[in-house]
């Protein structure tokens, strides 16, 4: 097992740490930060084409409290991430795998939500939204199997997100304009 990250040497401070699982091309990710100056939110895609774009972004923008990293977030979460270390994890729009071949490939399952649960502080939250129904029942169910550890709480409105919108990612907006349904959860850690 690899050393665990230590996120007052990475972010240089100490304070609440917020992970956002596929930031794309980060809009939550730095309009958030923008948002909440004195949280250090770290950013992890998969992408390389969008990894890179938000790194521009966050550097253009001169932001000090975010950092991004472009690995698999399950490895990340399950080998480097401390436990009881983080505040928030916020999942907008994961890859659904419609096919039900590929539903191994989801991040929302037992074994992530293990993941998850080790890292989160009590009181921590997951905050997670979608546009796919079926997978949204899944995640319900996930999260309500689960009920001993995590109580379902208002999912808010992000502070990038414009009127009708609840995190204000790309893949929200483009969902909204095809007339989508979105589905949005949160729950916090006992």
């Amino acid at each position: 097992m690899g050393s665990k990250t230590d996120f007052v040497h990475i972010f240089g401070r100490s304070g609440p740490v917020h992970i956002e699982i596929g930031s794309g091309k980060g809009p939550f990710l730095l309009n958030q930060a923008r948002a909440e100056p004195d949280v250090n939110f770290l950013g992890i895609e998969w992408a390389n084409r969008y990894y890179r774009y938000a790194v521009d972004r966050i550097g253009r923008w001169g932001l000090k409290n975010v950092r991004i990293i472009r690995t698999d977030a399950a490895d990340l979460i399950g080998e480097f991430v401390p436990a009881e270390s983080v505040d928030c994890f916020h999942v907008y729009f994961p890859d659904p795998w419609p096919k039900k071949r590929h539903h191994k490939r989801r991040f929302f399952c037992q074994e992530n939500l293990e993941r998850l649960l080790r890292c989160l502080k009590t009181g921590g939250m997951v905050k997670a939204a979608t546009d796919y129904a079926e997978y949204f029942a899944v995640i319900e169910e996930l999260f309500d199997a689960n009920r001993d550890r995590l109580e379902r709480t208002e999912f808010l409105p992000a502070a990038g997100a414009d009127l009708g919108e609840w995190v204000g990612s790309n893949f929200e907006r483009k969902y909204l304009k095809e007339e989508r349904g979105i589905y949005t959860i949160a729950a916090k850690k006992l």
